[in-house]
């Protein structure tokens, strides 16, 4: 197996062995704390942009190619493991996390204290990376930190994972438009299991153009990147606004709040991983829910805006949903569906699905 090597933003420089394909990725280095869900979480659109760290010792014991995935490649732009399985258990099983890997053309790197770099991430922050796989004799650090130097995470992800044109699935009795800013299939077939016709439209769609088909409600979805710098979902957002009922996802949450005149900040690590706990401050259930985002709604810009909090996070009491004092608008910062994790919050589908 050959070496490889991941170089930090600030001089670190981690040695391991390397799996999957042989190359180079940028990317922003962030951790999963998931024990199991390595394919969804590896073809979620969400992870465009991003170097994932798993930080469960053993990924890969029950091969690839095994669920429904979330997409049709793997969006994450390379994995970090500290074993990576290489004779999994599993008669589902079509190859190894290697195998699924190089197929994918990701770059793989194992062998390392994942652990450590967790603690890293956690007191330091997220970090732009490189990952470099092959002949790593050779590889000059200094010219790849100035690379990394003048490589920027904060770019419209959003353009790269959306769909490309109008797409309709399903022949239900309701229709939900989907404004699909890296939709992960998992919601699509959570709505279709409830006898809803979906039609998704790119992210860049006008509302004008959304709301000529007449939809019942829409969903704005989840996504990778800064809502920020998507303004023109947040304009798309801002005029669906009080025409029909809405529901908002991880970075289609984020993308509603700001539409009302919310603010969003980047989080020092983010959440990822699909044990994080959310009490529901209407019901006062609390959830084990799926995450995976790097910002979320500042709570302080939330007054005077109509919304209010509904759900937080009990690890950091981070806004983890919204709802509207008049409109029928509900928004989760978790990923309701699951897909890997738990489904404690799947019933957040029903209370929208229940306004159309």
């Amino acid at each position: 197996m050959s070496e490889a090597l991941l170089v930090l933003g600030d001089g670190t420089v981690v040695k391991g062995r390397g799996f999957g394909a042989e190359g180079e990725a940028f990317g922003e280095l962030v951790f999963t704390t998931s024990f199991s869900g390595y394919e969804e979480t590896l073809t979620d659109p969400s992870y465009n942009g991003q170097i994932v760290l798993f930080t469960y010792t053993h990924i890969g014991n029950y091969g690839a190619w095994t669920c429904g995935l979330e997409s049709s490649r793997i969006w994450a732009e390379g994995v970090v493991v500290r074993s990576a399985c290489g004779y999994p258990s599993n008669a589902k099983s079509r190859g190894t996390l290697d195998e699924f890997l190089r197929e994918h053309g990701v770059v793989g790197m194992e062998g390392v204290d994942t652990r450590a770099l967790t603690v890293r991430i956690r007191e330091h922050g997220t970090v732009p990376a490189v990952l470099v796989h092959g002949d790593v004799s050779s590889v000059d650090v200094n010219g790849l930190l100035e690379r990394l130097s003048a490589w920027r995470y904060e770019t419209d992800l959003v353009r790269e994972v959306t769909c490309g044109t109008v797409e309709v699935l399903g022949s239900g009795r309701k229709t939900v438009a989907l404004l699909d800013c890296g939709v992960k299939m998992g919601i699509v077939r959570r709505l279709l299991s409830s006898n809803v016709t979906v039609v998704r439209f790119p992210a860049w769609t006008e509302a004008d153009e959304i709301l000529s088909w007449r939809p019942d409600g829409v969903l704005v979805s989840n996504g990778p990147g800064d809502p920020t710098v998507i303004g023109y979902a947040i304009e798309t957002v801002r005029r669906l606004i009080g025409k029909v009922p809405m529901m908002g996802v991880c970075l289609g949450h984020q993308l509603i709040a700001l539409a009302m005149g919310c603010r969003t900040y980047k989080m020092k690590f983010g959440h990822r991983g699909t044990n994080h706990p959310v009490k529901d401050l209407k019901t006062g259930r609390i959830h084990i829910t799926l995450q995976n985002h790097g910002y979320a709604v500042d709570p302080r810009s939330i007054e005077g805006t109509g919304l209010k909090v509904r759900q937080i996070s009990l690890n950091d009491g981070t806004v983890e949903g919204l709802e509207h004092e008049d409109l029928m608008v509900l928004t989760t910062q978790y990923h309701p569906e699951g897909h890997p994790g738990p489904s404690d919050a799947d019933r957040v589908f029903d209370e929208f699905l229940g306004w159309l």
